[in-house]
């Protein structure tokens, strides 16, 4: 899991409060594009209709916040131990300090959107370059998706930073820029989801509570697990179990830090693996503890011949939705991580690329060069910088894949190119979220009078550290490691040195064509 949201977030670096102690990790979201958390599995509206089984039956009361003495409960314990344990993080410094409504929001909503599936460390250098260079909404309208895409390189999910521009363009009132909302956020929770485009639940319900101060349900990874082990649910978390239980829609003091807290607990004590119980500021209202509990005595009690054969009145009838499924017995091994159960992980799928590294002599002393182009749109690193690729298909031959990429250089730069010249590097590997991308890399060198064709896309010279500081993902920054650092790897041939791993750049001698 990743991503952590103002007052969220899991990752020990930032300090927190000597009286507790801070967890690794990061904080995940439900993608804004399904609709954001909770949005689950339906269940049939009634018995009998066509085509429809029975009515799935409503879950036990056991499971559900019905006790308003008991939320209330919760939620002053919470907010006491946030008030004393949270980290401080800058995002949660902007939103408690700025005065000025709009910019609150903007500061929250830059934060949630950079926390999704990233992990807090990672984001906090980012965040920080970011309010800077763009203080408001105004400023980040008027930017160039240029620029925007060059501060975002190598935080992943590219995409974010261009939907977050395009959504920030429809609020600011300035000149240059066509505004839809007149330079005002939308107010609530609905009218940002509505309004902004890539803001889905999670995020609008973020914004909304921490900014507005609207009492409304934030649910992402971090607070599902938490909400899961206090009313003792097992079934599969991704199903939307944590829409029955959800306490924040009622009404109370605080919204916004109580769905923080909730975060934070999640992110930092109620981890997903070997959590600290003894630290947690509800355990007392912890079901899957007094589970725990409960199990540990009935194993006492199997030792001893004293297990009683009824069952316990607290435990649910058959059928309950949110109990654990009868298929997957207790694990007493596991303890309270128990709850809730997850869904099997999908497996990456496997993509190959070739690509190639063009570089290009200059004058006695001068840098060599290497040439870039830009992804096309749309795709998965659309709008970045990268070296000339070609996907490839599975089980192809070395040889294959060398002519066609000889022939796809070819038809780019218009100058002939022979599959023999093109020399083998190495192999590159990065893990995205959902694909395990392999680029098989070669090296070309070009003469130094070599020219491009004016209908080619824009372009221009860069040196390696001008190179490094584009807008290029971190996997395409992998592929000129190993090229740089020994330069007699280009010569090696298929089978040998197979797969490369990225290794620091020898003195800055090399510099980088790009396109754009």
């Amino acid at each position: 899991q990743s991503r952590a949201a103002p007052g969220s977030a899991r990752t020990a670096a930032p300090p927190r409060s000597p009286r507790c102690r801070a967890a690794s990790g990061c904080r995940s979201a439900p993608r804004e594009r399904r609709g954001g958390a909770g949005g689950g599995a339906r269940h049939s509206p009634g018995a009998g209709a066509a085509g429809r089984g029975p009515a799935a039956p409503p879950p036990a009361q056991r499971h559900l916040f019905s006790d308003a003495a008991e939320v209330g409960a919760v939620r002053s314990a919470l907010l006491a131990w946030y008030d004393s344990c949270k980290r401080e993080l800058p995002w949660r410094a902007l939103a408690a300090n700025e005065p000025d409504v709009d910019r609150r929001a903007y500061a929250v909503w830059v934060s949630e959107v950079m926390l999704q599936q990233t992990q807090v460390a990672t984001v906090i250098d980012y965040y920080n370059r970011w309010m800077q260079k763009w203080p408001t909404l105004q400023a980040l309208a008027a930017a160039s998706l240029e620029e925007v895409n060059e501060l975002w390189a190598g935080l992943g999910y590219y995409s974010r930073g261009k939907r977050l521009q395009e959504a920030a363009r429809k609020v600011p009132a300035c000149r240059g820029v066509v505004s839809e909302l007149a330079g005002r956020m939308p107010r609530t929770a609905e009218e940002l989801q509505k309004l902004l485009p890539g803001v889905g639940r999670y995020t609008a319900g973020a914004i909304a509570s921490i900014s507005y101060g609207q009492a409304t349900g934030v649910v992402d990874g971090n607070v599902i697990r938490v909400l899961c082990r206090l009313r003792g649910i097992g079934a599969d978390s991704s199903r939307g179990c944590s829409k029955h239980v959800s306490p924040q829609r009622e009404a109370g003091v605080r919204p916004g830090d109580f769905n923080q807290a909730l975060m934070e607990l999640g992110a930092t004590v109620c981890v997903p693996k070997a959590p600290l119980c003894a630290e947690c500021p509800v355990k007392q209202h912890c079901h899957a503890r007094r589970r725990v509990e409960k199990e540990l005595g009935l194993a006492s009690q199997r030792l001893l011949g004293t297990c009683p054969a009824v069952p316990d009145v607290e435990d649910c009838a058959g059928g309950c939705p949110l109990c654990p499924p009868a298929t997957e017995p207790w694990d007493s091994s596991l303890g309270v991580t128990n709850f809730p159960r997850k869904a099997a992980k999908k497996q990456p799928r496997a993509a190959r690329a070739a690509t190639c590294v063009l570089e290009r002599g200059g004058r006695r002393g001068a840098p060599r060069y290497l040439i870039l182009f830009t992804s096309p749109s749309p795709g998965l690193l659309a709008g970045l910088w990268e070296f000339p690729s070609l996907p490839l298909a599975p089980g192809l031959q070395e040889e294959k894949q060398r002519e066609m990429l000889a022939g796809h250089l070819q038809a780019w730069g218009g100058w002939p190119v022979a599959a023999g010249g093109l020399r083998y590097v190495g192999e590159v590997i990065h893990i995205f979220s959902h694909i395990h991308q392999t680029y098989v890399v070669y090296s070309l060198p070009v003469d130094e009078d070599v020219t491009l064709d004016a209908v080619l896309p824009p372009s221009r010279w860069v040196t390696e550290e001008e190179f490094h500081a584009s807008a290029v993902s971190t996997a395409m920054k992998k592929v000129p490691g190993p090229f740089l650092s020994s330069p007699s790897l280009t010569c090696l041939q298929p089978g040998q040195q197979r797969v490369m791993l990225p290794c620091p750049s020898r003195a800055p001698e090399a510099a980088f064509y790009t396109c754009f």
